[in-house]
């Protein structure tokens, strides 16, 4: 089976903690609003993700990252063999917008990551407004895949997304894997 490390980071208050719960179908901490102290490592198996028999699956481990900058000297170890970054954000939050740069370049530029590797989930909470749905993202979040979460509303269309995401983190690994496959045997 393999396995998959998935980062989730982003501005305090954004939702990560909530998608974390909903995407691993774990009902730990539902509820009020308790800041993540440093990280939470949340684990997620999924079989057959690839929608064949064959496949082995996948286990995901979900790393609920603080957004508080006080953890930042911790920021190194939580990326440390990552394979996926997914920044979450608030987009009624004018302060979120700005923060998701820096955690773009943080988390994502500073490693060997893809932009493929990347989700921007713009997280409407519970009786939001939701009239962000044209956001205007500057280069280079405009050219990351960006998806609406709002839970209440849609939640399965949520779900459906964080597959497909999942789903082409599993074909970077395969493809990794497969070269260093190649690379063993030439």
């Amino acid at each position: 089976m393999l396995k998959a490390k998935v980062l989730l980071v982003g501005p305090c208050e954004s939702g990560k903690s909530v998608l974390a719960n909903f995407v691993s179908e774990s009902i730990e901490g539902i509820g009020s609003y308790v800041p993540t102290q440093g990280v939470r490592i949340l684990e997620y198996e999924k079989p057959n993700l690839n929608g064949n028999s064959k496949g082995a699956g996948c286990r995901f481990e979900l790393w609920d990252c603080s957004g508080d900058q006080k953890f930042e000297t911790c920021w190194p170890a939580l990326m440390k063999d990552s394979h996926g970054v997914i920044i979450i954000f608030n987009p009624e939050q004018p302060s979120h917008l700005k923060e998701i740069e820096m955690w773009y370049s943080c988390f994502v530029q500073q490693q060997p990551l893809l932009d493929s590797q990347c989700l921007l989930v713009a997280h409407h909470k519970p009786g939001s407004a939701e009239d962000t749905e044209n956001l205007s993202l500057a280069y280079p979040l405009n050219k990351l895949k960006l998806i609406h979460s709002n839970l209440e509303e849609d939640p399965e269309d949520v779900r459906m997304e964080f597959m497909k995401y999942f789903r082409s983190i599993i074909n970077v690994l395969n493809e990794s894997r497969e070269k260093e496959e190649m690379s063993i045997i030439s």
